[in-house]
C-alpha cells in the first residue's frame, strides 16, 4: 500500500471512531457542544470550510482514481482470463485488481463517512441548542408560573382590600345617613317640644282667664244677688 493510500486508510479509521465517539449514549450533545466551544476551534473555524472542500476534492479524485484502476484491470482480467497467458501474469493482474477495488472502498467510504461526520457535528451542535433553548424555555415558563401565582395572589389581596375600602365606605355613608337622621329629629323634636312648651303656655292662659272669669262671674251673682234683696226690702218698705 503506496503512503497515500495508508494516509487515507489511516484517515478513515479516524473517521469511524470519531463517529462512533459522538455516538455513544453516556455523553450529552450538551458536553460536545461546551467541547465545540473551545476557542482553538474558533481559531480554526476560518480555516474549517475551505478544509472540509479540498479534503472532499481529494477524495474524490481518489475515488475517482480507484474507479478507473479498478476498470481498466478488470477488464485486463478478463482478457487474460479469456486467453491462454501465463499463470504469473494472471496472479498478478488479480492482485492490481483486489488493491484498485481495495482503494475504491477506502476512498468512497472514507468519502462516505467525511460527509456524515461533517452532519453528525452539525445535528449534535443543533440538538444541543435546542436543549439548551427547551431549558431555557422551561425556566422562563416556571419564572412565567410564578409570576402569574404572585399577580393572582397580588388580586387577591387588592379585591379584599377593595371589599374592606367599600365596606367601610358603606359604613362611612350609613353613619353620615344616621347622624343626618338623628339631626332631622332633633330638629323635629325641638319643634314638637316648643310647640309643646307653646300649647302649655297657652293652657296656663287660658286656664288663667277662666280663673278670672269664674271670680268676675261669681262677683257678678254675688252683686246681683244684693241688688235683688235690696229690691225686695225696697219693695216691703213701700207696702
Amino acid at each position: 500500500m503506496t503512503i497515500q493510500w495508508v494516509a487515507v486508510a489511516t484517515f478513515l479509521y479516524a473517521e469511524i471512531g470519531l463517529i462512533l465517539l459522538f455516538c455513544l449514549p453516556f455523553i450529552p450533545p450538551q458536553r460536545w457542544q461546551k467541547i465545540f466551544s473551545f476557542n482553538v476551534w474558533g481559531k480554526i473555524a476560518t480555516f474549517w470550510n475551505k478544509a472540509f472542500l479540498t479534503i472532499i476534492i481529494l477524495l474524490i479524485v481518489l475515488f475517482l482514481d480507484a474507479v478507473r484502476e479498478v476498470r481498466k484491470y478488470a477488464s485486463i482480467h478478463t482478457i487474460d482470463k479469456s486467453s491462454t497467458s501465463k499463470l504469473g501474469a494472471y496472479e498478478h493482474t488479480q492482485m492490481k485488481l483486489f488493491r484498485s477495488q481495495r482503494n475504491l472502498y477506502i476512498s468512497g467510504f472514507s468519502l462516505f463517512f467525511w460527509l456524515v461526520l461533517r452532519r453528525l457535528v452539525t445535528l449534535i451542535t443543533q440538538l444541543a441548542k435546542e436543549l439548551s433553548n427547551k431549558g431555557m424555555l422551561k425556566s422562563q415558563a416556571e419564572n412565567t408560573n410564578k409570576a402569574a401565582k404572585r399577580f393572582m395572589e397580588e388580586n387577591e389581596k387588592l379585591k379584599r382590600i377593595l371589599k374592606t375600602t367599600d365596606e367601610e365606605y358603606t359604613l362611612e355613608t350609613e353613619n353620615k345617613k344616621l347622624v343626618e337622621d338623628q339631626e332631622k329629629l332633633k330638629a323635629e323634636l325641638k319643634k314638637t317640644l316648643d310647640a309643646l312648651f307653646k300649647a302649655q303656655s297657652d293652657v296656663m292662659t287660658m286656664k288663667t282667664q277662666s280663673e278670672r272669669l269664674s271670680k268676675e262671674y261669681d262677683r257678678l251673682l254675688k252683686e246681683h244677688s244684693e241688688l235683688q234683696n235690696h229690691l225686695e226690702r225696697d219693695n216691703k218698705k213701700g207696702l
